[in-house]
């Protein structure tokens, strides 16, 4: 069994479909006035932001309405990839997404239709 280490705990990760696993992005403690916020304040904003690490394969897409995949075993299940990828900035609504702690970290799996903007260190 392989060691797990910071760089290699993901790999084992498989995200379905169209959604993303995102790290939260550290916040500021306080606000542009002094007041310092509590983490608990923080994380109930509606709006979130945080970095991508994970991205399902995309939306399930078929050829043709007439095919079933289970008549068809061999064909193999084709995907609209998603627009975001590993690495990007995303601001996403808190309410579409679900928080999990994996190897003692925060996460949240949120569906591509919950990231309202990218930010991409690449040009578009």
């Amino acid at each position: 069994m392989q060691k797990v280490t910071a760089n290699n705990k993901l790999k084992r990760i498989i995200v379905i479909g169209d959604r993303v696993l995102i790290k939260l992005k550290k916040t500021a403690e306080k606000t542009e006035s002094g007041l310092f916020l509590p983490p608990s304040v923080q994380e109930k904003e509606k709006i979130q932001s945080g970095y991508v690490m994970k991205t399902g394969p995309g939306y399930p897409i078929s050829s043709s309405e007439e095919e079933y995949l289970w008549k068809n075993p061999e064909e193999q299940v084709k995907y609209l990839p998603l627009q975001v990828q590993e690495g990007d900035l995303a601001i996403f609504l808190q309410k579409g997404a679900i928080e999990v702690v994996y190897e003692g970290e925060k996460y949240f799996i949120v569906p591509q239709s919950s990231i309202l903007m990218l930010e991409r260190e690449e040009a578009l």
